[in-house]
């Protein structure tokens, strides 16, 4: 394995390669606020503070600028979903460094959104208004830690609590005995067609929806306090899961798509939910919630992912990513396409390579 390079390498290629593809403005899905640019820009802008290019900085605040007017107010997104709050999380650095206002309105705008938002009888959230009574993992991304985040910085306690109670009944619903695995969704109302008509769950374990979770709680962490009474519950979470996530490992150090049925006819090696899987190990291991020896499993991970890219000319070629999905049964996720460097499996990469070089 001495052929591959320290992570700040493989992110700075990736960035590179996505600004010669995009203006800033262009992200898809074009003028819209939303986690698709969202988490591609997180990757971003931790990438930036690996290495300092301020250009990515810039080209963050762009964005973000591309979705404002001059007032603050957030030009185009859906207040009816969870994924179009995620962005949210861009404001933070932006608050720091220019100290705009505009930026605080928007986000107090999308905060006062999330303390509305619907909720299903048992207290959480729905993941959007068209999927109304369900909870889906991916929601735990798209609102914890902006929530976290400005519950520490407004000393505003009630986001913290939410937070980390959304998080806590997740895994009460979804997790699963057996194999410590979470179930990508939960229909409260009992409902849907993908939904057991007794529990309310789905019926498989998505890779990258389980990656969310651990990625959120942690990033969660960073805000809570330590004397929070769920602080203790929440690292418990994050390390159960990971510890069943390790044990779905294949022998090339990626994960599958459905992640408990490796091998199986269909399945395949997925590269977003690797990369998810091996930035929270790396972070679980660094803040002391994993022990030390679980770094062969991110290391093993990141050398699997590593070696799935492929190159043409100067643009590194993310693949293996599955387009987005919803919730359904075994070949309903094995059928979804993949895709080759869209934007959530590139932010993905880059949380990935963020994580890993802080260890490297």
């Amino acid at each position: 394995m001495s052929e591959i390079k320290e992570p700040v390498y493989y992110a700075k290629a990736s960035v590179e390669t996505m600004m010669r593809k995009f203006a800033a403005a262009d992200l898809p899905p074009k003028g819209r606020f939303h986690y698709h640019q969202g988490v591609f820009l997180s990757g971003v802008y931790k990438t930036y503070q690996e290495c300092g290019d301020e250009r990515y900085f810039q080209y963050m605040k762009d964005w973000v600028d591309s979705c404002m007017d001059e007032e603050g107010n957030i030009i185009e997104f859906n207040r009816g979903q969870l994924d179009d709050l995620q962005p949210g999380i861009l404001l933070y650095p932006l608050i720091d460094r220019t100290g705009d206002a505009r930026y605080k309105k928007a986000l107090d705008t999308l905060l006062g959104i999330l303390k509305d938002f619907p909720r299903n009888e048992e207290g959480g959230f729905w993941h959007k208004t068209t999927c109304q009574e369900q909870m889906w993992l991916d929601g735990l991304y798209m609102a914890g830690p902006l929530a976290a985040e400005y519950g520490a910085r407004y000393h505003a306690p009630e986001f913290i609590d939410t937070t980390a109670e959304q998080a806590l009944l997740m895994e009460k619903k979804t997790r699963d005995e057996r194999t410590g695995l979470w179930y990508h969704a939960w229909d409260c109302a009992k409902q849907k067609d993908w939904a057991d008509p007794v529990t309310g769950l789905s019926h498989e374990f998505w890779g990258r929806s389980i990656g969310w979770v651990p990625v959120a709680v942690l990033d969660d962490l960073d805000f809570i306090p330590k004397e929070h009474p769920k602080y203790g519950e929440l690292q418990r979470l994050v390390r159960e899961l990971l510890e069943a996530v390790c044990k779905y490992q294949s022998e090339q150090g990626r994960w599958y798509q459905v992640v408990d049925k490796g091998g199986q006819e269909g399945n395949w090696l997925e590269t977003s939910c690797s990369s998810l899987y091996v930035a929270a190990i790396c972070k679980a291991v660094r803040t002391g919630i994993l022990p030390e020896d679980y770094m062969q499993y991110a290391k093993k991970g990141y050398e699997g992912v590593i070696s799935s890219l492929g190159w043409d000319g100067e643009d590194l070629l993310v693949g293996d990513v599955c387009i987005g999905t919803g919730v359904g049964d075994y070949k309903h996720y094995c059928d979804r396409p993949t895709s080759i460097n869209d934007l959530h499996g590139v932010g993905a990469f880059l949380i990935m390579c963020a994580e890993m070089q802080k260890c490297w």
